[in-house]
């Protein structure tokens, strides 16, 4: 568990703005709230887990509203300290008196997160379960709410302890042959080691899967549309948004900056990213159009590749350096509308799944559609196993997964000190996503990105 430690000042904040029902809730939590509560409703006390119905008043004992008052005392509390919630109905403004007189009787107003953050420190929650809470209340559709559901309920955090827990035997293990390094490597275990690291090995690949698909569940998919010049890179992104977004005309070069779109496919965000043409000419301002294409797709998670369905190998050609890093490559040829009988025009790449379209008529779209919602994990993001996850949290898999590979190389070298150390780097990265190693301004900026109240 980290070592960041919170004050112990009650805090106080609007949970729930007043909505179309006419219910708005403050939160206090800490050691002072039960006090806070009780004077705020006119009680001596409030009974834990029971509804109160109750007359708020302000300091001079007037009524600033009635509804209902929850105590639950801790540890069994969201945060895990004395926590309450009092619902009112009325306006924003009986909300803010509310909070206002909170503050009067020792209350301070809570920071963005805070609620989670002491939920998190107080181990009421790991971090990846306090992070599905804002997911959740973010959550843009059904699937992307249950997957933020199932993150809550610890789905994503169990598999990543149980590596953990699996890494931190290993590593047991790994120092225990260090200590009798000068008996034969396969008398100490070595095959077993091997064998443990070939499965965790395998394991993190396909936690990093499901993890790359729960972050394009929450994020959506940054897709970036390249191409040669004139290949109708700007019409498909139109007839994809559904509107004349992107100037189009017949003249090479017409698109000199980034132009982006957000879309949705049956519930999967993809964020769209026009892009000017690639190619070797062009004036000053169209090579800066290119390079701020080139620089965009170092972020891509796919790249649409556009090509003329005339001569598609030309273009190819174009953009084959500037794509070499991108996860994934979808290639298109445009323009089918324009082909002749030719059969030895619009040759599909070798070696290549092409889909043919055109953006003018529409033809293609639907397939194309198609592809990009199943690319953005729209299928599995269904299924029972899907959570949300967060691109730290990607990172994260990443790093002990390569630090696994690493510990299997040097393992086979018999080198058992660097073995060792990657082993540690590895246990080390799962225990940042669950929050069981991590560095406190790590931790701060995690939470000031929630909402207040949260």
């Amino acid at each position: 568990m980290t070592s960041r430690l919170h004050d112990t000042d009650t805090i106080v904040a609007i949970a729930t703005p007043a909505g179309a029902g006419g219910v708005g809730i403050v939160r206090l939590s800490g050691p002072d709230a039960l006090r806070i509560a009780a004077a705020i409703c006119g009680r001596r006390t409030l009974r834990p887990r029971h509804a109160h119905h109750v007359r708020f008043r302000d300091a001079d004992g007037d009524v600033l509203d009635d509804g209902i008052a929850l105590a639950f005392v801790a540890p069994a509390s969201y945060t895990g300290e004395d926590v309450v919630e009092l619902q009112a109905h009325g306006s924003p403004v009986v909300l803010r008196q509310l909070v206002d007189r909170a503050g009067t009787l020792g209350a301070r107003p809570a920071r963005p997160g805070e609620f989670s953050e002491r939920a998190f420190l107080n181990g009421r929650l790991d971090l990846t379960q306090a992070e599905a809470v804002a997911d959740l209340i973010a959550a843009g559709d059904l699937r992307a709410a249950r997957a933020a559901r199932r993150a809550l309920d610890g789905v994503f955090s169990t598999r990543v302890d149980a590596i953990a827990e699996a890494l931190l035997t290993l590593r047991v293990h790994v120092e225990a042959m260090i200590d009798f390094s000068d008996e034969p490597i396969d008398a100490l275990g070595g095959d077993i080691v091997a064998a443990r690291i070939d499965d965790l090995a395998a394991q993190l690949d396909i936690l990093l899967a499901e993890a790359e698909q729960g972050r394009k569940l929450r994020d959506g998919v940054h897709a970036v549309i390249v191409g040669p010049p004139n290949a109708g890179k700007s019409s498909l992104l139109n007839a994809l948004a559904g509107s004349d977004r992107a100037i189009v005309t017949e003249i090479a070069g017409t698109t000199r900056d980034l132009l982006q779109e957000t879309v949705r496919i049956d519930g999967i965000e993809l964020t769209l990213v026009d892009t000017a043409g690639l190619r070797e000419a062009g004036d000053a301002i169209e090579r800066e159009g290119m390079r701020r294409a080139r620089g965009e797709l170092t972020r891509a998670d796919l790249a649409i590749v556009v090509l003329d369905a005339r001569d598609p190998a030309r273009g190819a050609a174009a953009v084959a350096d500037a794509i070499a890093g991108v996860p994934a490559v979808l290639w298109l040829h445009n323009k089918i509308d324009l082909l002749t009988a030719d059969p030895q025009q619009g040759a599909a790449l070798a070696d290549a799944d092409v889909l043919r379209v055109s953006a003018h008529t529409g033809a293609g779209l639907d397939a194309l559609r198609a592809v990009l919602h199943a690319h953005a994990g729209g299928a599995s993001a269904a299924g029972e196993g899907a959570f949300t996850a967060r691109t730290r949290q990607v990172d994260g898999l990443r790093r002990a997964r390569d630090a696994v590979r690493a510990a299997r190389d040097t393992l086979h070298a018999e080198a058992l000190e660097l073995t060792a150390e990657a082993l540690r780097q590895a246990h080390d990265a799962t225990g940042e996503i669950t929050g069981r190693v991590l560095p406190d301004d790590l931790l701060g900026h995690i939470f000031s990105s929630f909402c207040i109240g949260k």
